[in-house]
């Protein structure tokens, strides 16, 4: 299921059941898992690895050395898990020895045309990264987040588990759980509702996490008390608890 006019170079690592199109580059540090569809015109270099059932489409460049003006050609790789869809014109870059030395993807992610992972950044899992995303080196995407076209992340930035950006946010501090951000800078804008009750969240849940929203940013607290507050009242709430968590972790400050 290789095409004669594809170019798979000795030593890529290729399962059975992978179709690969013409005109598409595979190099030598390369290994595809079953059931992997590769379209025509796609370059994957390494080392990088990807996983079974994923599906590749034109022009995508993945697993290509990060223009970082640190990098020197160190053995830096690329691992993408099983059944990502990334489509026409993704950019996605290895890792850097300053950092992870890798770039890590999970599963079930949806990358859409044109977006753009920078080297050493870690994606979660069923995450969609809409037209013209472009996350910086080093960036965070937890599970179930969804960035909007044209959202801009820079370089250290966290985005939380189920938070959602608006159309051409740019996001310079860390993204707490849940939160809907938008504009740019990006600003906190609420509770990502909608998203949450369609992923089987309880009214509860959503009510108690909207409650804690209110808090954080509506009464005009400093961080450290409206956290007090939320461990006070919220906290036997497994969601807001991710919340709090979230929060603590950050390392630029969130969008506030």
């Amino acid at each position: 299921m290789i095409h004669p006019q594809a170019i798979v170079e000795p030593g890529a690592i290729i399962a059975e059941g992978v179709h690969i199109g013409p005109w598409s580059y595979i190099g030598a540090e390369v290994e595809i898992a079953q059931g992997c569809v590769i379209e025509p015109h796609v370059v994957i270099k390494g080392p990088t690895k990807v996983g079974a059932g994923t599906h590749i489409y034109q022009f995508a460049s993945v697993g290509e050395a990060t223009p970082d003006l640190k990098y020197r050609d160190e053995p830096t790789s690329l691992i993408i898990g099983e059944r990502n869809t990334i489509r026409e014109g993704v950019t996605i870059h290895r890792g850097t020895v300053q950092d992870r030395g890798e770039t890590v993807i999970g599963n079930d992610n949806l990358i859409m045309a044109y977006a753009h992972i920078g080297h050493d950044s870690v994606i979660g899992n069923h995450t969609i990264l809409v037209n013209n995303v472009a996350l910086a080196g080093h960036v965070y995407v937890d599970d179930w987040a969804i960035l909007s076209g044209y959202t801009l992340v820079h370089q250290f930035c966290r985005i939380g588990q189920h938070s959602f950006s608006g159309m051409q946010t740019a996001i310079g501090k860390d993204v707490p759980a849940y939160v809907t951000v938008s504009g740019s800078p990006a600003e906190a804008k609420t509770i990502n509702t909608e998203g949450l009750r369609r992923r089987g969240f309880s009214d509860s849940a959503v009510s108690q996490l909207r409650r804690a929203f209110k808090i954080l940013y509506r009464q005009n607290l400093t961080l450290d008390i409206a956290i007090q507050r939320l461990e006070t009242m919220l906290s036997d709430t497994p969601e807001v608890k991710v919340l709090i968590d979230s929060i603590r972790a950050s390392e630029r400050g969130i969008v506030r």
